[in-house]
């Protein structure tokens, strides 16, 4: 067992790490010609796009590379006024959960949909840590088209991780804790027997992409950090790092930290689906929102479910296996062959290499240790492990691969990424990171067939890489040319913070896949209005509802009369325009939710409740053409008990209900 000492003197040794000056080797990192291999020039497009992942940000940001240049922020699990995203009443239903309208999460992690271990360009999913959740963000609009909330889990960190075809998409819970229902009102401190650990499968539909729980495992109460599948000959197989095999509950920084080994636990997730389908699971009732949002109506539906399917691991000895890994595991990364399976020991002076095939033959020939694990086979470490990277560097997190046999391992204490050879375990090279890095992404790193060309590190502290900005840093990523023997750091660039993993497909992928207007003619949103000639303004009850369209430079009817206060207002605006990049917004004075942003064929709408008598502007909030200031109008609010009837026109027209 480590002692408290050692933990206590590595963590030591990363404070003084992050207090440091400049690693060695600093100035003279960027060399000559870095400018013109990330420059793309006016008019051309960069050869990825690159996706990360924007922590507490809840949002996905997408990146041109090698420009560094920000293209698009996605919203998917917090609201953002700028698309009014959780503010239409039409994407509302997407922020729904079984704890109500959640508007914010903490998005850590990306994954591509895959066809045979290569990127298809059909969706990135993502996942929520905080309130858990998955995400599918549909790659022909790099809009959110899909969110699942996930029962009996807490910390949605170890998500989300796809099989090689995108069969599932995996999420294993960061904090075990009970079952959810009645039986969590438990003290804290019988963790032991009390806390479990829960692993979902989310299927996936090859042809919509929709997602479904399909079941949960069930596992001893400990702590999963990442995860990878197989790949290759390990296609079945499922690697989850784990950490607080202790099973502490307070303190975690020191009573985590007392084993020389956690595991990384290795599951047959094809004998799992099989006991399934024989109906070997137990049916649980939990509570749990599956959100989707059809681009036909452009409206989100949210739907409460109330069972999912577990299997317990326990009763089934042959569907998890553990395999010791130094020690607190963060990554568990798979090669491209599917053989080798890499664990990063955050408090680990070497990097164990395992062997697919070692654990297979280790399986067969029964080699564990006496002792099991909760009940479960432990493998001995020398039977699985292929082999030990020697003083690699201090902190390891996280590794990705190259086509050419090497792997990229980040180092979070000692600040620099390292390459080293995947047969030979040989150190190849090594570059300082400014500082801390945390993920590190290749482009198809996690593939059957990595692009390579370009490693990104994403690190946690820029405290002189960018003009300052008060307390709160810019975060940071940095852009290695990984085409020679030796990396080369070639560009700064901020991000949205804060980054954690990212994936990067090539440009060619998705370019000539965009969607670029909606067709008006198929729009089907109850209250779609698709010319002027049917714009017009009804009162039902105490809600108004203004059937609006907007074209360029004005909307209709742009005067309305007759809104009184306690009223409901539900503006219905419907873009008619039909060229591609003239969307229009939409927003009115004194509302207290965001604006629209509505595309050319779609329909969006704001709902309003006035609090006072007056006139109040409407307008149009995305520029949109030379007379974009012109685009405007008036709605008039008046008393409750008032007999102003309901009127609305357009120039010199006017109509009357």
């Amino acid at each position: 067992m480590i002692s408290k000492r050692l933990a206590v003197g590595l963590l030591a040794i990363a404070a003084l790490q992050l207090g440091s000056c400049k690693p060695k080797g600093a100035g003279s990192a960027v060399s000559g010609d870095a400018a013109a291999k990330t420059y793309v020039a006016p008019g051309k497009y960069d050869e990825f796009y690159n996706f990360v992942s924007g922590g507490f940000s809840g949002q996905l940001s997408v990146y041109g590379l090698p420009s560094g240049r920000l293209l698009r922020v996605i919203p998917v699990f917090s609201v953002d006024p700028e698309k009014g995203w959780g503010y239409s009443e039409e994407t509302k239903p997407m922020l729904n959960t079984s704890h109500g309208f959640v508007p914010w999460d903490d998005l850590h992690h990306v994954e591509m949909s895959m066809n045979d271990g290569v990127a298809d360009g059909k969706w990135v999913f993502v996942n929520g840590n905080n309130t858990p959740r998955l995400a599918r963000i549909d790659l022909t609009t790099f809009r959110t088209a899909e969110i699942i909330e996930l029962p009996n889990s807490a910390g949605n960190h170890s998500s989300p991780f796809g099989t090689e075809n995108s069969e599932y998409i995996v999420a294993g819970t960061r904090f075990s804790v009970p079952e959810d229902g009645d039986k969590g009102d438990v003290p804290i401190d019988t963790y032991k027997e009390n806390f479990k650990g829960h692993i979902s499968f989310v299927s996936v539909d090859k042809n919509n992409g929709e997602m479904n729980l399909a079941f949960q495992l069930k596992t001893p109460g400990i702590n999963f950090d990442l995860a990878r599948a197989g790949k290759g000959k390990s296609a079945g197989w499922f690697f989850f790092s784990c950490y607080n095999t202790e099973q502490a509950n307070t303190l975690l920084e020191v009573n985590a930290s007392q084993k020389d080994k956690d595991f990384i636990m290795a599951v047959n997730w094809k004998k799992a689906e099989e006991y399934v389908k024989a109906g070997k699971g137990k049916k649980q009732k939990v509570k749990y929102a599956h959100n989707k949002f059809n681009e036909e109506t452009h409206t989100a539906t949210s739907t409460m479910k109330n069972e999912v399917t577990v299997l317990d691991v326990t009763e089934f000895p042959d569907l998890v296996y553990f395999i010791p890994c130094p020690k607190s595991p963060h990554g568990t990364d798979v090669d491209p062959t599917g053989e080798y399976i890499v664990g990063s020991g955050k408090l680990a002076a070497l990097l164990p290499v395992f062997s697919y095939d070692k654990i297979q033959k280790a399986i067969a020939g029964k080699a564990f240790e006496k002792e099991k694990y909760a009940g479960l086979p432990v493998i001995k470490y020398e039977a699985a492990l292929y082999g030990e990277v020697q003083k690699p560097g201090l902190g390891p997190l996280h590794t990705e691969f190259d086509a050419k046999g090497n792997a990229y391992t980040s180092f979070f204490v000692s600040s620099e990424i390292v390459k080293w050879n995947i047969k030979d375990l040989k150190i190849l090279d090594r570059q300082p990171t400014y500082y801390s890095v945390g993920h590190l992404m290749v482009p198809g790193g996690n593939t059957k067939k990595p692009f390579g060309k370009y490693l990104v590190a994403y690190n946690k502290i820029t405290k002189d890489r960018y003009l300052p900005t008060g307390p709160e840093l810019s975060q940071s990523a940095q852009l290695f040319d990984i085409s020679g023997d030796k990396m080369e750091l070639i560009l700064d660039f901020p991000t949205i913070g804060e980054p954690h993993y990212a994936q990067a497909v090539p440009a060619e992928l998705l370019k000539d896949k965009q969607l670029k207007i909606f067709d008006i003619n198929k729009n089907k949103h109850p209250y779609a209005t698709k010319s002027e000639s049917e714009a017009r303004v009804e009162r039902k009850g105490n809600q108004v509802h203004v059937y609006l369209t907007s074209i360029r430079s004005h909307f209709a009817p742009d005067n309305i009369e007759g809104v009184k206060l306690g009223d409901e207002v539900y503006f219905h605006v419907t873009n008619l325009e039909q060229d591609w990049d003239v969307p229009h917004g939409f927003g009115v004075k004194g509302a207290n939710n965001g604006e629209l942003l509505i595309m050319p064929g779609e329909t969006l709408t704001l709902k309003w409740v006035p609090d006072r008598i007056g006139m109040f502007p409407i307008y149009c909030t995305d520029f949109c053409s030379a007379l974009h200031q012109e685009m405007s109008g008036y709605v008039r609010v008046s008393p409750k008990n008032s007999n102003v009837p309901i009127k609305f026109g357009l120039g010199d027209k006017k109509s009357a209900k």
